[in-house]
């Protein structure tokens, strides 16, 4: 053998070993942001402006307060478990749809599951006729609302046409400035011109972020009543399934590849939809060093929210099916991602 192989080959191990011992240095610091449609969160109480009739005691499903208070116990069980596989103390973030006002997340947020997170809310009105809103819970401990917008859906032809506002939250996650955009946008019981003009202002909210910071770390979430490869979802917002075909100034979609996969987050008719995503701006996947980056997105389906028998057996399980109360938790998952940066 040449004996200067002989000599270069040690001195390539040992490189080799000082750069693994490196890299076994290196510590992570993660954060959970999520996103759930809490399915008809509803209070006990009438409310004039909101299309409540069905939720209240007397009402055609029987809301008493014994119920409303296993609902708020079920949402709060799940919310505290997200992500607890990476992070401990539940979600930094969580984005929340189908909830009928301001007073049921404080509700929410005082369970004996959640009060110890010390959770903060976000919410506005919306227009919905079936008065449902989405909002924002965010740990502020590690997370610093900087600014709150609610942003209205309109619709051209359609001047009595009312949806859900897009709330766009910006601030500081552990120091680092993101937005966060929670949706739900309209039913499938309207056309798919309207999921495309709620795509639309989604994605000119996302630009105008972007235009004040090109780095701009944004995050669109919420029940989009679509998949990630409609043409809602694909083509009018622009979210990319597949990391190398997204630029700068693009969309990343993390759940296209687990729509693809078969995958739901959400059953009807024994097939399966992905309406809950988190959809995520180009720096997310470029920064890198001590700035947080995309690690990975997962969907929340525990045991226990599973159904376990009767015809929607393998559904996810819900408040109501079939129109007879069950008592469970919602009748989509949560979804989730995971983000990481390196420690100093």
């Amino acid at each position: 053998m040449n004996s200067g192989l002989l000599k270069i080959v040690p001195a390539i191990v040992l490189l080799f070993s000082v750069l693994l011992a490196d890299a076994q240095e290196k510590t992570f610091k993660a954060s959970c942001i999520a996103f759930y449609n809490l399915e008809n969160l509803f209070d006990t109480i009438d409310d004039p402006n909101t299309n409540d009739a069905e939720f209240l005691p007397g009402g055609s499903n029987r809301w008493t307060t014994q119920r409303y208070e296993a609902k708020l116990a079920n949402m709060s069980k799940v919310i505290a478990g997200i992500g607890s596989e990476m992070v401990k103390g539940g979600p930094s973030i969580i984005g929340v749809s189908e909830i009928e006002n301001r007073s049921v997340l404080e509700d929410l947020v005082k369970t004996p599951a959640l009060k110890n997170m010390g959770l903060q809310i976000v919410h506005f009105d919306s227009p919905d006729k079936r008065g449902v809103d989405v909002g924002l819970l965010y740990n502020p401990s590690v997370f610093k609302v900087v600014n709150a917008t609610s942003n209205r859906v309109y619709m051209p032809d359609d001047s009595t046409w009312f949806t859900r506002d897009q709330l766009v939250v910006s601030g500081e996650l552990d120091g680092e400035l993101i937005s966060i955009i929670v949706n739900h946008w309209p039913s499938r019981g309207n056309g798919p011109e309207y999921r495309e003009a709620a795509a639309k202002l989604s994605r000119a909210l996302s630009d105008s972020v972007a235009r004040v910071n090109k780095n701009a770390k944004i995050f669109i979430m919420g029940d989009l009543n679509d998949d990630p490869t409609d043409k809602s979802v694909a083509r009018f917002l622009g979210a990319k399934g597949k990391k190398e075909d997204v630029g700068n100034g693009d969309l990343f979609n993390p759940f296209w590849q687990l729509h693809r996969d078969g995958i739901g987050s959400l059953a009807y008719r024994d097939s399966w939809n992905l309406f809950d995503q988190i959809i995520i701006s180009e720096p997310l996947l470029s920064e890198a060093g001590g700035n947080w980056k995309f690690y990975k997105a997962k969907i929340y389906s525990e045991k226990f929210l599973i159904q376990k028998d009767g015809p929607y057996a393998g559904y996810p399980f819900r408040t109501f099916a079939g129109g007879a109360y069950a008592g469970g938790y919602s009748d989509h998952f949560p979804t989730y991602v995971f983000l990481i940066k390196e420690k100093n």
